[in-house]
């Protein structure tokens, strides 16, 4: 199981880098380049905007059936035809939610044309989730990587025709984009569907109120930190685009920041998801955690900082390699961004191992927390800096509810608190700060700081490489110690 596992994280992590970057930065960004910035960053805003409730259409639903179909998978074509009943349900008070949301803050006409559009889009994409969600309970975790990148690899042809021949005589519209997502999630669901089908059969489909409700009741304490970091995680641009009064420019300048914050969460997303189940196992069997979130810290933050210094340092020169317009306007919130990342790498090791072992409540606290002090700080900031205020008020909420889980990790499992790690990182940001002083040359200067902080990460034992290699084969030190004690 262990080899299988590893061997379908290896293909869904390949299938990621080949697929997703090439939709973010070779598709998302060009759109981005070829509408006006008020155009795309209107959209950016609408987008976020439908994610920021988009929880209330799953509550723990697409967990219950990864878990149950993998125990009883002769069960499943009855399990997905009482939910799809219950996925309805759950569309229709998540639309009503977020329209009504989006009329208080002063959306109308055309915006709310594009708001429903991707509002259908949200439930195209949490059926392909669903479905996904059966897949990987069977253990078809081949067909579950394969749809996972399928959309993004249909935006890519359907878009790049647009985009890269004279098809479309040069012109680009946000609404083609948004248009040609849709259907890409709906040729991606309509396949899931068929593969579906062929497995099981067609269900009987129905909604099970007594049924839904247990799923529901069982999963609300999930749901509910699911919703509370979605909006202080994505509440910026929301905000940014209502209460600036050049808005929609600063919401587009601000997207190409967090462009790349978010490609680089959703692969420490991937991170966060092998590191869950070992976590839970280890709970359950009473072994030693310190091994296993030291070396996933080492792995993640460490890469985590010296992404965010690298950018911080380059910060133009990548955005340029990316961007054709804008670029010195997207510097100071890129730059701040970059640092988010730090925040969101230690959350998502302590954050999981909280979730591993069950403390929901402490979790939701400090995401409530989080929410008031991102919607205090957004309030106060955007209004007077825009892009670089809303980057500001982001990076303050993470490193304060990343803060917070490292405390109530440590506190909870009688951990010593990391300050030798803490003075490794600030050592390694010093040395290089000092390498932009000491390199005169500046031919070679982004290649020698990127080669030598990589360097230096391993040197400081930011980054252990026995470590990093037990974790990714699903052990921990102190296992492999008794291991190689008992001579195993």
């Amino acid at each position: 199981m262990q080899k299988k596992f590893l061997s379908n994280l290896i293909l869904m992590v390949v299938l990621n880098l080949l697929i997703k970057p090439v939709a973010i930065f070779g598709i998302d960004a060009t759109v981005q380049n070829r509408v006006p910035t008020e155009d795309y960053g209107l959209y950016f805003s609408l987008l976020n905007l439908s994610f920021l409730f988009n929880i209330l259409l799953d509550l723990g639903v697409n967990n219950f059936t990864t878990t149950n179909v993998a125990r009883y998978p002769h069960l499943v074509a009855n399990y997905w035809g009482r939910l799809i009943g219950l996925r309805f349900v759950l569309f229709a008070i998540y639309a009503l939610v977020t329209f009504c949301v989006a009329l208080v803050i002063g959306h109308s006409g055309h915006a709310l044309l594009l708001l429903g559009v991707l509002v259908f889009n949200q439930l195209l994409i949490t059926f392909i989730a669903y479905f996904r969600s059966h897949f990987g309970g069977l253990h078809l975790f081949r067909t579950d990587a394969l749809i996972s990148v399928l959309d993004r690899f249909l935006l890519i042809i359907f878009c790049g025709v647009l985009l890269f021949t004279p098809v479309s005589e040069g012109a680009f519209r946000i609404e083609w984009f948004i248009w040609i997502q849709t259907l890409c999630y709906a040729l991606t669901l309509l396949i899931a569907v068929v593969l579906m089908v062929r497995r099981t059969g067609w269900p009987g489909l129905h909604f099970h109120p007594a049924f839904s409700m247990v799923i529901l009741r069982k999963s609300f304490p999930y749901a509910l930190l699911i919703l509370l970091m979605m909006i202080y995680t994505r509440t910026d641009s929301v905000m940014l685009e209502r209460i600036h009064p050049n808005g929609a420019y600063e919401a587009g300048i601000y997207a190409q920041g967090f462009r790349l914050l978010d490609a680089l969460f959703m692969f420490g997303m991937i991170f966060a998801n092998l590191l869950l189940p070992i976590f839970s196992r280890m709970i359950a069997e009473k072994n030693d955690l310190s091994g296993l979130l030291n070396g996933s810290r080492e792995l993640l933050v460490g890469g985590a900082v010296f992404i965010g210094f690298f950018c911080h340092v380059h910060a133009w020169e990548i955005l340029d390699l990316i961007y054709t317009k804008d670029v010195s306007a997207s510097v100071p919130s890129f730059r701040l961004l970059m640092w988010v990342f730090t925040g969101m790498s230690i959350s998502l090791i302590y954050g999981t191992l909280l979730t591993a072992s069950g403390t929901l409540k402490a979790l939701n606290l400090i995401s409530l927390a989080g929410v008031v002090v991102n919607i205090g700080l957004n309030a106060w900031f955007i209004p007077q800096k825009g892009a670089e205020g809303a980057a500001q008020a982001t990076l303050i909420t993470q490193g304060l509810t990343a803060l917070s889980q490292v405390v109530v990790v440590h506190r909870k499992n009688q951990l010593p608190f990391p300050g030798r790690v803490i003075v490794r990182y600030t050592g390694f940001v010093v040395i290089m700060t000092g390498m932009i002083y000491m390199l005169s040359d500046q031919t070679y200067f982004m290649l020698i700081q990127f080669f030598g902080g990589i360097l230096l990460l391993f040197l400081l034992k930011l980054i252990d490489l026995k470590d990093s290699f037990l974790l990714l084969t699903g052990r921990n030190r102190s296992s492999e110690n008794e291991s190689e004690k008992s001579g195993m």
